[in-house]
């Protein structure tokens, strides 16, 4: 079958993987409303395409931190993708580089930063979970950046494992043969059998729960590296992550895998993006599966968009050919959405382009007679 879109390779991974795995990588927390959401907020955001405009030249280039990219489409943390293709991050790192674009390895990869950076040159973010034992933060943060990694996204919203039910009756835990790479040597690179989620007890027993605004200030005295709030979903978290230095802020709901019933990052963008009133660059996280996603995302403020699961479904399927036709499709359909909509630049992309429900007047409902 010829894969056309990028939703296709879900049902393709889900074939090729043990059901741990794909169930670990495909469920949201609890009742899964915002997993659905997440995809779902989309369609309530209709264009307002504008006609006889000269396409014939359209750029999608733009720069993220000062990093020039090829295109405002990214690649999300997601961990343990050797579970997913025995390449894994290496795959991914490579992938993401021959598209001229960044990639954030997660804390929890099943590859190190200094194997990632091995695969040859890229810009890379390092996607952090603070531990109890600061000595282990410090040491992880200081060899990103040694391997060349150029930003840190601190993820916020993990004091504790959201309940992903899923997880709970596969027992879920890392397969022997792995380790989460960067703590190899710490004796934190193993994961538990559990009654429950072999990851819920070690997130549980090594993550900081203390984790407060304080530390987006400490972690700035221990790298030059800017610091990007990962999670953030109101205005009032906005501010505060520029207040303490932030120098990015990634509207997320970590995939719908920790609180459900959160709203859709999409519909959560524009209260970000207005409460940062273009102090530093919003991006967003979750859901994006289509070229007309990113187009959205762009329209309502953000300054590009990271995707996850597409990536792990692409590479469990076609391993790094896989995630390079992503991009490739979402490049295309991105570009298309941009000559269909009169755009020619991202800066040509604005609120104008779209209409939300949340736009329109909505209807009182009919009297009863």
């Amino acid at each position: 079958m010829e894969v056309t879109n990028v939703m296709e390779y879900e049902a393709i991974a889900k074939q090729k993987l043990p059901k741990m795995v794909f169930d670990y990588y495909a469920s949201g927390a609890e009742d899964q409303w915002t997993l659905q959401e997440n995809r779902n907020a989309f369609s309530r955001i209709l264009f307002r395409p504008r006609i006889l405009i000269d396409v014939s030249k359209i750029d999608m280039t733009t720069t993220v931190l000062g990093f020039k990219i090829s295109m405002p489409i990214m690649i999300a943390p997601t961990a343990m993708q050797k579970m997913a293709h025995h390449e894994g991050e290496y795959a991914t790192a490579r992938a993401a580089s021959a598209a001229g674009t960044i990639m954030t390895l997660s804390s929890w990869a099943t590859s190190s930063v200094e194997e990632v950076a091995s695969t040859g040159p890229g810009i890379r973010f390092f996607q952090l979970y603070v531990y109890k034992d600061r000595n282990v933060v410090a040491q992880l943060v200081r060899r990103a950046e040694r391997a060349g990694f150029k930003a840190i996204a601190l993820t916020v919203d993990t004091p504790r494992l959201g309940r992903r039910e899923a997880d709970i009756k596969n027992r879920f835990t890392l397969p022997p043969f792995l380790t989460l790479k960067n703590f190899e040597g710490l004796d934190l690179g193993k994961m538990d059998k559990a009654n429950d989620s072999g990851l819920a007890s070690y997130v549980a027993g090594q993550i900081d729960r203390s984790l407060s605004w304080k530390d987006v200030q400490w972690l700035q005295t221990i790298t030059k590296l800017p610091i990007l709030v990962k999670g953030v979903l109101t205005a009032e978290d906005a501010r505060l992550s520029i207040q303490a230095g932030a120098a990015g802020i990634i509207v997320s709901n970590h995939g719908a895998r920790q609180l459900d019933y959160v709203p859709a990052t999409i519909m959560a963008l524009e209260e970000v993006v207005k409460a940062a009133q273009g102090r530093v660059p919003v991006f967003l996280d979750g859901g994006v599966r289509r070229g007309t996603d990113v187009f959205k995302a762009l329209a309502l403020g953000a300054s590009g968009i990271f995707i996850g699961r597409p990536v792990v479904f692409s590479l469990a399927s076609e391993g790094e050919a896989g995630i390079r036709k992503i991009l490739q499709m979402l490049r295309e359909e991105f570009e298309l959405t941009m000559a269909l909509s009169g755009c020619r630049s991202l800066k040509e992309i604005t609120r104008n382009h779209i209409v939300t429900d949340w736009d329109l007047p909505h209807p009182l409902p009919a009297p009863r007679l």
